[in-house]
């Protein structure tokens, strides 16, 4: 059996393959050297979105979210909280609407924020509206890989 995680490096977009029992470890991208879980989420946009999103094989939550957004800001903080405590579990990412509008329109995504846990690729649960820190880990707990 294979224990290895394949994670997209945020940084060069390099797919690294990590010994599952090393993810808390601290690991670095193989390419560019920069820490692999930096405890902040990844910024997408419509380029990098699909191959970050189908070449990373722990559950990735992705928050779509719009500059114009207040709901977006406020939950900005939280979701920032979320990443520094549920990394390596869960990867996190965000796609501005505004700029990447052909992922989400891909995705249909007309409110933000919306929130979209996706595992091997494909979409598994979706949350639209803002949540504070703590519905947030209550929300993700049951999507953490490890």
């Amino acid at each position: 059996m294979d224990n290895t995680t394949l994670i997209v490096c945020g940084s060069c977009n390099t797919q690294n393959k990590i010994p599952t029992e090393r993810l808390k470890d601290g690991p670095k991208c193989g390419k560019c050297k920069t820490a692999i879980f930096s405890g902040h989420p990844v910024e997408l946009n419509d380029t990098n979105f699909g191959h970050y999103i189908e070449a990373t094989s722990i559950p990735v939550v992705v928050d779509f979210w719009a500059s114009w957004c207040g709901p977006c800001k406020m939950m900005a903080p939280a979701y920032e909280q979320a990443a520094k405590s549920l990394e390596p579990q869960i990867r996190f990412a965000k796609l501005n609407t505004e700029t990447a509008q052909a992922t989400a329109m891909k995705y249909s995504i007309s409110a933000v924020p919306t929130l979209i846990v996706f595992r091997n690729g494909l979409e598994v649960a979706r949350q639209a509206g803002a949540l504070n820190y703590q519905m947030l880990i209550q929300w993700l707990t049951p999507f953490k890989a490890i």
